[in-house]
């Protein structure tokens, strides 16, 4: 490992059109959609506004989603004290990204993006160029191994100090087949006790049946499906880590920084989020 800064850089010197499909919706575009932003395409737009459509609250969901990354990185090196980011499956680039959030806490923590599609490391590379102690990596969590072994990972992140895994809105596209709770493990396997594991998901458990299912359909023909679950479920994740206050809740009660909602406008929010230390 060395001390001296990098700039995120792209993996690969470019992409064949066969590794970049705008054919279908992607989920990372759609997010960026949902997001307000620019970075996504037609197919994008349209599968975001069908789902919107027919579940309105996914837009109140992504914008929760994104309030929480804030508060739980801010968190973790203001409070926590880590210095060292791993932030897997990051998506699009939306600012305030990772780095940005955490160097306005501690200048000097080093990031570490990774992400399995070659478009987002396209705009990963374009966004982020200049960022100091970052990089982007082309990984798949599916292949834990190949996050924490890969070389630029190595090279900017020490193992034997306390490493912030970030999993924001990853796992629900993971099957249940893909043993979600192992690539979990395996990822935190690699990194020492105080680390923390900074994790949201998607959820059932506040919407209809019919309507989860019409919503869920919406991403069959998208580049990854979406398997959402229980709070019981996505609690499992967190076995081995000690789960600080206020444990697993809905991302508005998480540490809020303002009003929490109102049961009724909470209710259209989603996603449960967490933050474990590891023991």
């Amino acid at each position: 490992m060395t001390d001296q800064p990098h700039l995120i850089h792209q993996a690969h010197g470019g992409f064949t059109p066969e590794q970049i499909d705008t054919s279908r919706p992607h989920p990372a575009r759609m997010y960026d959609y949902y997001l307000g932003g620019s970075d996504n395409y037609e197919v994008d737009r349209e599968a975001a506004e069908r789902l919107m459509r027919m579940a309105p609250d996914v837009r109140v969901s992504a914008r929760a989603n994104r309030d929480f990354l804030g508060r739980a990185v801010r968190t973790v090196v203001e409070e926590l004290g880590i210095r060292q980011i791993i932030d897997v499956g990051t998506g699009i680039p939306t600012s305030p990204n990772t780095h940005e959030l955490a160097r306005a806490a501690a200048p000097d923590t080093r990031v570490v993006y990774v992400d399995n599609d070659p478009i987002v490391s396209v705009h990963a590379g374009a966004k982020l160029t200049g960022a100091g102690n970052a990089e982007f990596v082309l990984a798949d969590a599916r292949r834990p191994e190949a996050v924490i072994e890969h070389p630029a990972v190595r090279e900017l992140i020490d193992f034997d100090r306390p490493v912030a895994l970030l999993l924001i809105a990853v796992l629900h596209f993971v099957k249940d087949e893909e043993d979600p709770a192992a690539l979990v493990a395996a990822l935190g396997g690699a990194l020492p006790p105080g680390s923390c594991l900074v994790l949201t998901h998607g959820t059932s458990d506040f919407h209809e049946k019919q309507r989860v299912e019409e919503g869920t359909d919406v991403y069959r023909n998208a580049t990854a499906q979406v398997s959402l679950r229980s709070h019981a479920e996505i609690l499992s994740f967190f076995d081995g880590w000690d789960l600080t206050d206020p444990g697993l809740v809905q991302l508005p009660l998480w540490r809020p920084d303002g009003p929490v909602p109102e049961p009724g406008e909470l209710r259209r929010v989603a996603l449960y989020g967490g933050v474990g230390v590891k023991r």
